[in-house]
């Protein structure tokens, strides 16, 4: 216990002594000398190691505008240009410099009863023989089909189309694809 907060509860010299087992002189020269309490400095502030980058950064950002580039990309650019931090510390900095992201509902894109399909292609396992789901969505409704192949080759296509056309009982106005390998010819 200190011998000052004793002090200050009421004790007196004598006691203090006694209850820490010293000397009432030396219990008398802490309560006389009233040593002053440390000062201590803040340590100076050191520049982010962003610092060097933030004008490219903002740039770089308005310029992609509106597409977002992630962190990563930007990482890769400011890498090239000797930027020594991590990718963790650019991350941070792009969540404060964006704001919170936009968590605004999607509006949906609605269309007539009957005028549109959405086909893709998705992918259930990887390795030697992955499993391939054809996926098909009606604007409309909703309403989903999907049938697993071995393969995306054309003919697959052609007769999973089929087996949707059937399955929904029609067959819409347009069909729109997301960039499928299959029916896109070039990039």
């Amino acid at each position: 216990m200190n011998i000052q907060v004793l002090h200050q509860q009421g004790h007196s010299q004598r006691a203090i002594a006694k209850q820490l087992g010293i000397s009432r002189n030396t219990v008398k020269k802490y309560l006389t000398s009233n040593p002053a309490k440390p000062e201590y400095s803040s340590r100076p502030k050191t520049g982010s190691r962003l610092d060097a980058y933030k004008p490219f950064l903002h740039a770089r950002i308005a310029q992609a505008s509106p597409i977002h580039l992630s962190g990563v990309v930007l990482f890769r650019e400011i890498k090239e240009q000797g930027y020594t931090g991590s990718l963790s510390l650019l991350r941070k900095y792009l969540y404060d410099y964006r704001g919170k992201p936009d968590t605004s509902p999607v509006i949906r894109f609605e269309t007539p009863a009957g005028k549109q399909m959405q086909v893709d292609w998705g992918q259930m396992r990887g390795g030697k023989n992955p499993i391939h789901a054809f996926v098909a969505v009606l604007g409309f409704s909703r309403a989903l089909f999907v049938v697993m192949t071995d393969n995306m080759r054309y003919e697959t296509l052609e007769q999973c189309h089929r087996l949707a056309f059937d399955y929904f009982q029609g067959i819409p106005q347009q069909v729109w694809y997301d960039n499928m390998k299959t029916v896109v010819i070039e990039r």
